[in-house]
């Protein structure tokens, strides 16, 4: 166990007893930072490996999911500020050479209204399951396939190939399509890479050192907490270090490696004004019904009305056994980012756990505020 005494020198036994008591119900490890009127608190709970004793780092550098398309969203919007993209303009405009209905724009595919169907996988209504690319529901095959490289072009290509899951505009669905799409279309108009964008319009100005697309490349800077990922094969139970892997699987849909810390600044920054223009802000937090009570999209957040009436402006992420939490006020007055470390499944085994540990870290930093009921994960 870290010492939380640390950054304001505060003494903060509840929070730490918190992640002790998430850990306990079935995670590897956990990591809390929390910025309020108090000032700044940050610990750790759990351990960084099995078999280990040794904490989990506060500052680890974690894969951070679908955290990756606020992120991605942040971006456009900058790109938008600067003349190069229209959010209204249809995305076959900027890629013509894909095959893109005219009517989705770009606004439709930060806001997962385009009924583009989902590369990692969909599942209809009535039960029905679509596969996609191998995924961490996929069990042994992803574990097989786990440093395959994928082409955000071909991924692209194969989910545009499959039926659409309603005319564009009509409904709202969450797919890793629409942000690989968004991310080629950025490198179409700028005519560089996702990650060069990333480092000149929000790494560089905020001093994000920590936070990388890692495009094909397995690695995790150090320190990091390791992740795991349990199969079945031949009747028999298998656990793997998963921490290392290739994430092009699902490409900008949830690849990014970041840092509570740079979690903290980037949330803040895009909520205080820093990094967006006050109209473009509006633009990103402006939301469609999702279907989720209390939980509307705007553009790479959700925008979340809680039990109490009050808002909290979100995203989290999960993949390959991380799982990380990114919460503020619309101010930025108050902001909680955390990580968790488990041993994931195909089956998805911890994710009523993760709920619970969700809500419980919304409650004690929000003031009793309901968490999201969603565990979002990128797969």
């Amino acid at each position: 166990m870290s010492n939380p005494k640390n950054i304001a020198e505060q003494d903060r036994p509840e929070l730490q007893a918190l992640i002790e008591r998430i850990v306990d119900s079935g995670f590897v490890g956990a990591s809390l930072r929390v910025h309020d009127r108090r000032g700044a608190w940050v610990g750790s709970a759990g351990v960084c490996e099995l078999g280990a004793t040794t904490p989990p780092p506060v500052d680890g550098h974690v894969r951070i999911g679908s955290n990756t398309k606020t992120f991605t969203a942040a971006v456009v919007l900058r790109l938008v500020a600067e003349g190069l993209i229209e959010l209204d303009t249809p995305a076959l405009r900027y890629l013509p050479d894909y095959a893109l209905d005219e009517r989705v724009t770009v606004r439709m595919l930060l806001q997962h209204t385009s009924g583009i169907f989902n590369i990692t996988g969909e599942m209809y209504d009535d039960g029905t399951v679509v596969p996609g690319v191998p995924s961490t529901i996929a069990g042994k095959e992803w574990v097989d396939k786990r440093f395959e490289t994928y082409r955000p072009e071909d991924l692209a290509n194969l989910a545009l190939a499959k039926p659409s899951r309603f005319e564009p505009g009509t409904g709202w669905s969450y797919s890793n399509t629409n942000y690989i799409i968004v991310r080629l279309l950025v490198e179409r108009v700028t005519g560089h890479s996702l990650a060069e964008e990333a480092r000149r319009l929000i790494f560089g100005p905020l001093g994000m050192t920590d936070t990388v697309l890692p495009g094909a490349s397995t690695e995790l800077p150090e320190p990091h907490p390791h992740a795991y990922y349990r199969y079945i094969d031949g009747g028999e139970q298998h656990i793997v270090d998963v921490t290392k892997h290739n994430p092009s699987w699902v490409c900008t849909g949830g690849d990014m490696i970041s840092t509570t810390a740079d979690l903290h600044t980037f949330v803040s920054a895009l909520l205080d004004g820093t990094l967006l223009p006050q109209p473009l802000l509006a633009e990103m937090l402006r939301t469609h019904d999702t279907g989720i009570p209390g939980m509307p999209y705007g553009l790479g957040v959700f925008v979340q009305e809680t039990e109490s009436g009050a808002t909290v402006i979100t995203h989290n992420g999960g993949i390959a056994g991380y799982a990380t939490l990114m919460y503020s006020t619309p101010d930025a007055g108050v902001t909680m980012t955390a990580y968790l470390t488990f041993v994931d499944d195909a089956e998805m085994t911890l994710a009523p756990a993760f709920q619970v540990a969700q809500k419980a870290l919304v409650d004690a930093v929000f003031g009793g505020e309901s968490g999201n009921p969603v565990a979002d994960r990128a797969s």
